[in-house]
Order: structure tokens, then sequence, then C-alpha cells
């Protein structure tokens, strides 16, 4: 057997990519195999699904991430389309595993990774750098959130409106108001359980044929949260604005039950700003 290559890093891009900060919202659903296996021979022919007692695995995730930079800093957000696959050649290592193990990182071989689908991304360099390190299928799009946060009101729920943008020749983003989904997570009030889950292999294709992974370590625990329970059939929403967007399309053809379960990460906060308060005014006579 020939030994592993690492493919080039091309410049200014530098490896491993440092996040300052991660919030990160992830949804799976357990759905039919056979849609699956034909979508993802057209994305990445040399990988399989991987399948949780007959069921095949879907997973869409938000992200947004902070990194520092020589020049500042930047703030990016996406959100990832994938399906969960490992190589087939590799598939005499893969476990046999129910879907809350999996979830909660009981897959040692870190070969159950994620086989992006699509990919939106609001920041037109990390949208460069996922495609030519990583392979991802990545294109242009924002978003409007409204996310759990120290610095809002109290609560566990999720909501992400993803819309159209396209980038200009110089580079920039150019948003559009034209919406392709909407998704929202209402996981207030359901026990979570800590989820060491990652590294979490991220697959891609390369335009010649080849396979690339992409580990991404996250130092604290994931929450995991079970969605089987018929009372949390509702708690998640995902929504397709543009079915004929070719993400909205590949949303509909596979996503049809209720959401098998969910995961979430917040960096935790690194310093506090605390209320100010009033100095005593000091009378003429006091001076």
């Amino acid at each position: 057997m020939s030994p592993l290559s690492l493919p080039p890093v091309p410049d200014p891009f530098q490896l491993p990519f440092h996040y300052g900060a991660l919030h990160h919202l992830g949804i799976d659903w357990l759905v039919a195999p056979e849609p699956v296996r034909e979508l993802l021979a057209k994305h990445h022919p040399d990988l399989s699904a991987a399948e949780f007692d007959g069921r095949a695995l879907v997973s869409f995730n938000y992200q947004l991430y902070f990194a520092q930079y020589a020049f500042g800093g930047g703030v990016t957000q996406e959100i990832e389309y994938n399906v969960i696959a490992f190589p087939t050649a590799e598939s005499d290592r893969i476990p046999q595993l129910t879907y809350a193990q999996y979830a909660q990182g009981w897959d040692q071989t870190k070969l159950l990774g994620i086989a992006r689908i699509h990919v939106l991304c609001d920041n037109p360099f990390a949208t460069s750098a996922g495609r030519a390190l990583y392979a991802e299928p990545k294109y242009p799009g924002w978003f409007e959130v409204d996310l759990p946060s120290l610095n809002g009101p109290a609560g566990e729920t999720w909501t992400v409106h993803g819309k159209a943008a396209g980038t200009s020749p110089d580079g920039i983003l150019e948003k559009r108001e034209t919406p392709l989904f909407s998704l929202t997570a209402a996981l207030d009030d359901i026990a979570a359980s800590p989820a060491n889950n990652t590294p979490i292999t991220g697959y891609g294709t390369c335009p010649d044929g080849r396979v690339l992974a992409g580990p991404m370590n996250v130092y604290q625990p994931y929450r995991w949260y079970d969605l089987s329970a018929p009372e949390h059939a509702d708690r998640v929403h995902l929504t397709v604005h543009a079915p004929d967007h070719d993400l909205g399309r590949d949303i509909r053809s596979l996503v049809t039950d209720p959401a098998a379960g969910a995961w979430t990460y917040q960096s935790p906060p690194v310093a506090a700003h605390n209320r100010p308060y009033y100095l005593p005014t000091r009378r003429p006579a006091d001076r």
C-alpha cells in the first residue's frame, strides 16, 4: 500500500486554521437510504453512505466563527448540508453503531464523516479557502439569525435564515434578497448529553476525482439533544423557500421525517465588561 500523500497548501493560506470562537448548531435526520446513495454517488463516488439501523443520515449545520489574523479579525457564517459517509475502500473498518452512539462520539476510527453536498458562506476569503484546501462545494450566501447568547434573552432556540448572494469581481460579497431556507431549532427544556464527537472528518472530492479527508478538532464537548421521542417531533422546522435552487432541491429530496437529534457548541466567553456605576458627586463645600 502506498503512503498517504498530503495535498499542497496554496498561498496565502496556512494550516491548521485556528478558530478564535465558534458557535455551531447541527441537525440530524435519519432518512431512506436509497435517495442518499444516489445523491452521494453524484458528488462523492468513492464514498458510501453510513447506515444506522437501516437508515441513512443527513445533517444540516450552521457555523458562526471568529478568526484572528495578522491584519486583524474576521467573522464568518456558513451552513453545510452533509451526508454521513465513509470511504468505500475502508468499509471493513466501519463500526456498527446506532444513531445515538454515533452522535455521542462512539466511532473512534473517525471514518464516519461529513460528505459535504452544499456549503453556503458569507465570507469570500473563507469560500476560497474551503474550495482550495478542502475541496468544499462552497458558494456565496448570507444569513439572518437569532441565536442563544449571554448578551441576549435566555433560551436555547436557534433560528437561521439563509439567503442567496454573489461575489463581485473585486471579491466583495453581494447580498441578494432571495430567501433559500429557514431553520428553527427550539431546544429549550430538553436535557442535553455531553458528546465527545470530534475530530469531525470532513470529506471533499477534488475535480480530478481524489477524495480529501480533513479533520476538525473542537476542544470541548458538544451538547447533544435526543429528539427521537414523539413529543419532540415539532422542535425543528426546516423550510425551503427556493425549491428550484440546488440546495432546496436536495433538501426536499431527502428530508421528510422529523429530526432525530441536534448538537450545539458555543465557545465560552473569555472576558466580560461589567455594568458601570455612578461615582458619588462631590458638593462644592466638600472640595
